[in-house]
């Protein structure tokens, strides 16, 4: 919370970082793909102002509205849209953009919506099987889990979360949900709880689960592909891309894009390696520990 007030607050990750390999100059036009609630948008407006341009995109309606309250506040220009990031094609015309100089996609769920307890993305809090990131479309993971066989769930759990276990998961849902029916958050984490093995590891049992419906529910792996189909095209000779990822799914479909690119000669890749957090800030912000960095330039 912020200055002990009912506001919550989301920390961005590897801020630093990513306006390193982004290079934001004053003039530039910069698309940041999931805006989020600001963090990483407010300190590319102050390296692009007077005359940059700041193009914010996120499929969540409402923390759209925490974005346009905290970039009101600087002096840079900017627009936001609702829309998919795999949609930047129609976003960007609808802005009258033909090319940006900058390309910021932050991937994974905000704070925000890990607080939010009514979005159903946290296994912490009970509230409704949701998890969609826009509330105005889409199936919810609730609908998902009651149409599904158990044989598609249990594919589902090991392509999107790499669970070990996903079969024995998946009978169980199945059972529960013929018997009494799963309709929330805590009664899904509770009932992965019983039926895995307790192991070594500090993470829960159920973190592979949701994120495997949450990827699932928003379509976030095919979306990732699209728009990394699209997006060189619209960025000018010698943009920048940076994309963070936080698991090892959408790490490796980002590396393996920007190899495609690299050897079609549209890309200059200047990350051999992932650009993890360092310990201070992974000691400040737990959630940073997962995220990786990938950036490359258009040649």
């Amino acid at each position: 919370m912020d200055d002990k007030t009912a506001n919550p607050v989301h920390v961005p990750v590897l801020v630093e970082e990513a306006l390193n390999y982004l290079q934001p100059h004053p003039g530039h036009v910069v698309l940041d793909c999931t805006v989020g609630s600001g963090g990483h948008a407010i300190r590319i407006l102050d390296c692009i102002k007077p005359d940059g341009f700041l193009i914010g995109v996120d499929k969540d309606m409402e923390i759209l509205q925490t974005a346009r309250q905290s970039l009101s506040e600087t002096a840079g220009t900017f627009k936001l849209y609702h829309a998919d990031y795999s949609d930047v094609d129609e976003v960007l015309r609808q802005a009258r953009v033909d090319k940006v100089n900058g390309v910021l996609l932050d991937l994974g769920v905000s704070s925000l919506q890990l607080d939010q307890a009514d979005r159903g993305f946290s296994f912490t809090k009970e509230a409704p099987l949701d998890m969609r990131m826009d509330r105005s479309d889409g199936i919810t993971a609730r609908d998902l889990i009651h149409r599904l066989s158990e044989e598609a769930l249990a594919d589902l759990l090991w392509k999107y979360g790499e669970e070990r276990y996903s079969r024995r998961i998946a009978r169980a849902m199945q059972k529960e949900e013929k018997t009494v029916g799963i309709a929330t958050t805590t009664q899904l984490a509770a009932l992965v709880a019983r039926v895995t093995p307790r192991g070594k590891s500090k993470i829960h049992p159920a973190t592979r689960v949701f994120q495997a419906l949450r990827i699932a529910v928003n379509k976030e792996l095919e979306n990732l592909e699209i728009f990394l189909d699209k997006i060189h095209h619209y960025m000018a000779v010698g943009a920048r891309i940076v994309i963070i990822s936080f698991h090892s799914l959408e790490d490796r479909i980002v590396k393996n894009k920007f190899l495609e690119r690299a050897r079609e000669n549209v890309f200059r890749i200047l990350t051999k390696k992932p650009i993890c957090a360092g310990d201070a800030e992974i000691r400040e912000n737990v959630r940073s520990r997962s995220a990786k960095l990938r950036a490359a330039e258009r040649i």
